[in-house]
């Protein structure tokens, strides 16, 4: 299984402008990982093991997690409407939405870039500097003024700006700013000693450089450009934290084991939640599989159990997508740090996952 897994690895660096790290581990063992590409353009330096990831959408997991601790401690609660918690009097949030939509993606709330409709994030940052928004409360503006796209609990449509609003929840309930909460209610009490908050404007040993890749009007290669004008310069609550492939298999694992939330509230970031039920039609070994949303990660069944939970981030020269398949005790992890359609590349490592070990343990 390992030699199926570095070919396609292999391959993808080759031929799909791969470079980052990929790590399959199967309980304490790794069944594969290793590092391609360079972190470093400019002076030519490889990515290594450890270097440190921006990962895009995949922070929506650790804001989740937060949101969870504090429901635990009963600080906050899964039906608390949004503008009790936090003042949005002026806004056009709706009075009805609640926690428990933002986490579910199902607010109906308009987005400061709607990427389902084919907007693109950093077209936002053409007319206002990227280093203007710096706090939670920076994102505002952006989209707490559109009007709603549905009533919350009638649909499902992915949302960036409903994790900006949990972010102040955060903030609100603990006094705390978001960042510093997450770094020291999660990333310490995990372990997890490779993961923070970058800022592009300071000096960050050891993470890798964003690049965008740019073509002429027929559509050819022609060179590749730093991302560092293509969105806000530090991680917020919707995406941005830097970490490594080892740390969020640690994540995974230490959450699993309740190490941070009691059994109860893990059983729930580890379960889908929202009622409303997508095809997964991109996935041809298991065509009626179906995904569904939980708190930021969406899960991916099969015949109603739960084959995979994942969560993903996309931004200009940032890709990743961290898996865990609780059946065969499993994490998939890629990290990228240039465009590359890595969903593809998961799609055909998770084949191989699927082949090697899940159908194997299904009909023992």
């Amino acid at each position: 299984m390992d030699r199926e897994i570095k070919k396609i690895c292999d391959d993808f660096n080759k031929n799909n402008n791969f470079s980052g790290v990929c790590l399959v581990k199967r309980g304490e063992d790794a069944v594969f990982e290793q590092a391609y590409g360079l972190a470093h353009r400019g002076f030519q330096i490889p990515n290594n093991i450890n270097t440190l990831f921006d990962t895009a959408s995949v922070t929506k997991v650790f804001t989740a997690t937060a949101i969870l601790l504090l429901i635990e401690k009963e600080l906050l609660h899964f039906d608390d409407k949004i503008t009790d918690v936090i003042d949005l009097a002026g806004t056009a949030i709706p009075k009805d939405v609640t926690i428990f939509h933002l986490l579910t993606h199902t607010s109906g709330i308009a987005d400061d870039a709607d990427e389902e409709a084919g907007e693109n994030y950093s077209d936002l940052f053409i007319s206002k500097p990227n280093y203007s928004i710096r706090n939670t409360s920076d994102f505002l503006p952006q989209f707490a003024y559109k009007q709603p796209l549905f009533k919350a609990g009638t649909d499902v449509r992915y949302n960036n700006c409903s994790f900006v609003l949990l972010g102040l929840a955060i903030e609100k309930v603990t006094g705390q700013d978001y960042r510093g909460f997450v770094s020291d209610h999660i990333f310490k009490p995990l372990g997890m000693l490779h993961t923070k908050f970058c800022a592009m404007d300071e000096v960050n040993e050891n993470t890798a450089e964003g690049y965008v890749a740019c073509y002429d009007e027929k559509d050819h290669f022609t060179n590749w450009k730093k991302n560092i004008y293509s969105f806000p310069p530090i991680g917020s609550p919707d995406g941005g934290v830097y970490t490594t492939a080892q740390d969020l298999d640690l994540f995974i694992r230490r959450l699993k084991k309740s190490m941070l939330l009691n059994e109860k509230y893990t059983d729930m970031l580890f379960s889908p939640h929202c009622k409303f039920v997508t095809p997964f039609n991109k996935w041809k070994p298991a065509p009626d599989a179906t995904i569904r949303n939980g708190y930021a990660f969406e899960f991916v069944e099969i015949d109603g159990d739960i084959f995979c939970m994942r969560k993903d981030g996309l931004n200009d020269g940032v890709c990743a997508m961290v898996s865990y398949y609780p059946k065969i005790d499993t994490t998939a992890i890629i990290l990228c740090n240039q465009d590359c359609n890595i969903w593809q590349m998961h799609r055909e490592i998770q084949t191989v996952l699927y082949y090697g070990c899940y159908i194997k343990q299904k009909n023992r």
